[in-house]
C-alpha cells in the first residue's frame, strides 16, 4: 500500500496556487508559494484519508504522477491507520475480531482506527501482523 498523491499546483490570477488531488477530488486547498501550498497539501491530505476512514468508504490506490503534479506524502501515522484500515477491510475482519485477536478491549482498535487519536507506531504494527501484513519505512 502506498499513500503519496500526486498533487497538482495552478497558479492563482491574485498570487498562490490552488492544490488538488485527482485521486481524492474533495482533497482541495491552497497556499501563497509553491512551499506554502505543498505544507498545506500535506494536511489537506491527512484530512481526506481520515474522512474516509471516519465515513468507511475507499481509499484509492496513488496514481502515477504526471509531469507537472508534485507528489505528497500522507503522514505517516494516518498512513498506518489507513493500512490498518484497508488491510481490515480486505480481510473481511472485524473490530471485535481484531480485538478478540489482539487481546484487547474493542475501544483500542476503535482507536487505531481513529486518525486523529495518538496511536504508538508498535501497537499498529502488531495489528498489521495479526492481519498478514507488515509495515515496510522507504524513505525517498
Amino acid at each position: 500500500m502506498n499513500f503519496t498523491y500526486p498533487a497538482m499546483l495552478t497558479p492563482e490570477e491574485e498570487g498562490g496556487f490552488v492544490v488538488t488531488f485527482r485521486d481524492l477530488p474533495e482533497a482541495i486547498t491552497q497556499g501563497e508559494t509553491i512551499e506554502d501550498a505543498l505544507a498545506e497539501a500535506a494536511d489537506c491530505l491527512e484530512e481526506a484519508i481520515a474522512l474516509r476512514i471516519d465515513d468507511g468508504l475507499d481509499i484509492p490506490e496513488p496514481s502515477r504522477r504526471r509531469k507537472g503534479e508534485h507528489l505528497v506524502a500522507t503522514p505517516l501515522q494516518t498512513a498506518m491507520k489507513a493500512a490498518l484500515y484497508l488491510a481490515m477491510r480486505e480481510s473481511g475482519i472485524s473490530k471485535s475480531e481484531l480485538a478478540r485477536r489482539l487481546a484487547v478491549d474493542e475501544k483500542v482498535v476503535r482507536r487505531l482506527l481513529d486518525p486523529r487519536h495518538g496511536t504508538r507506531l508498535s501497537v499498529m504494527e502488531r495489528a498489521l501482523v495479526m492481519l498478514g501484513r507488515h509495515a515496510e519505512l522507504r524513505v525517498a
